[in-house]
């Protein structure tokens, strides 16, 4: 039977657990490369003698689970902010698409943009709190936070409620561009490069177009990223200011300071430690989510195995897992 041009053959609740699931591994995977890059915008002690570097430093330092700090914040605030961010981005998508259902770059960019930004509004305390538990120290006696709910609780209490919010000016600014960059140049790509359905992609194809535009967005809004982290991380009630290597006041104030101390390439510190993340995180993310994928596509009946998804004999692939199951059960297929 054909393929239709969207595909329903799995739930909301499915592609959902697809999502999520692959976020989690490849977060958790990469983890410390992300960790490096934090340390390295906040300007800690470990991070001085560069990248390579600062992985022994950190080891020697704090163990092997430093490189995991904050690893089940960022796990648990994928769900949300994925969900938000993509559920915005195809509500923007439906009302600036053409009559033929294409998405020039221009309308990508805007959409892309305005996902972001509620993404960014939602999930926003839970980013400045991660930034905290990656700053501080693994070792409980040196710990000023013991877990992420007495992270919350420690803020609001000595820094009101506001502080949650600390350079989220920054980051809407920031991100904005990365999100309506990664967007515009997936839609660039998606319509000039592959020429074809979205639904035709193979996985090697969505990997690829899925890591040249995070590196280009990424590398585009990366000094924005490295002042919120530091203004994430500056606080006056923790010692020597939360860790950051610089202080003040605002962003505008946070480029000035950055370029009077270590010039340009101070802005796009730990830019390595990221960039050499894009290929792992989103090769595990799209192994996984295929994965997840195939295994539901033959939980729902639709395949004949959950290693491939080659397409079962007789069953219409354009039936929803619900007409599907009515149908199986009216003609005694199983």
């Amino acid at each position: 039977m054909g393929r239709p041009n969207k595909d329903h053959r799995l739930t909301f609740l499915q592609n959902l657990a697809c999502g999520g699931i692959a976020g989690v591994a490849s977060r958790t995977v990469t983890s410390p490369l992300d960790v490096v890059k934090i340390l390295a915008q906040v300007g800690t002690k470990d991070t001085k003698q560069g990248f390579l570097r600062t992985f022994p430093n950190l080891l020697r330092n704090e163990g092997i689970r430093a490189f995991w700090k904050g690893n089940l914040l960022g796990c648990i605030r994928l769900f949300p902010f994925s969900a938000v961010q993509f559920a915005a981005f195809n509500y923007f998508r439906e009302h600036f698409q053409d009559e033929y259902g294409r998405l020039g770059p221009a309308n990508a960019l805007v959409a892309g943009t305005l996902g972001g930004a509620v993404a960014i509004m939602v999930t926003y305390p839970t980013d400045m709190v991660k930034t905290r538990l990656i700053v501080q120290h693994v070792s409980p006696e040196k710990a000023r936070y013991t877990g992420i709910a007495n992270a919350f609780k420690l803020i609001l209490k000595q820094e009101g409620f506001f502080a949650f919010y600390k350079g989220m000016y920054t980051s809407l600014i920031g991100t904005l561009p990365f999100a309506g960059a990664y967007f515009m140049a997936y839609e660039i790509l998606h319509e000039n490069f592959w020429k074809k359905p979205r639904y035709l992609m193979t996985p090697k194809e969505n990997f690829f177009t899925g890591c040249m535009a995070a590196a280009f967005a990424q590398t585009v809004s990366y000094p924005f990223d490295t002042i919120r982290k530091k203004l994430q991380a500056q606080s006056r009630v923790l010692p020597g200011g939360g860790g950051s290597d610089v202080r003040f006041s605002g962003m505008m104030m946070g480029f000035k300071v950055v370029f009077q101390n270590y010039g340009i390439v101070g802005l796009w510190r730990g830019i390595t430690a990221n960039l050499l993340k894009v290929v792992p995180y989103h090769g595990i993310m799209f192994l996984t989510f295929d994965g997840m994928r195939t295994f539901y596509l033959y939980r729902n009946g639709y395949t004949l195995s959950p290693l491939d998804d080659t397409p079962k004999p007789g069953i219409d692939q354009s039936l929803k897992p619900s007409e599907l199951k009515l149908f199986t059960s009216r003609n005694g297929i199983w």
